[in-house]
């Protein structure tokens, strides 16, 4: 995700540039439509492979191999839960139980 972000913030500052490095708008129209189907290409090749690990993942021989994500998932679920009925430590801050709901959020989401 934070990979994602920064790409986006860089291409962002790169076709700024442009805009002001090509006085021919036609030409920097044409270099940002060729940068950003390059960056949606290289996006979708990272989608693509993290969507391939957790296939082979599911298929493993192993059953740690095919349940170690769901199992973690479930326990990050059970301390955010722990806490809500007051099981957790008193000494949990805001930012991690935060972190915790993002890990959940990313978990329910795909692991994307």
């Amino acid at each position: 995700m934070l990979a994602q972000f920064l790409s986006q913030n860089i291409l962002t500052g790169i076709l700024g540039l442009i805009d002001k490095a090509l006085p021919n708008k036609e030409q920097a129209e044409q270099l940002k439509a060729q940068l950003i189907a390059q960056e949606h290409q290289l996006v979708r090749q990272h989608l693509d492979s993290a969507a391939q690990n957790i296939q082979h993942e599911a298929k493993g021989e192993s059953w740690l191999q095919r349940n170690w994500r769901p199992l973690t998932m479930l326990a990050f679920v059970a301390m955010l839960l722990s806490y809500w009925v007051g099981f957790a430590p008193e000494n949990l801050s805001e930012n991690d139980r935060y972190q915790l709901f993002a890990i959940v959020k990313i978990g329910l989401g795909g692991y994307l």
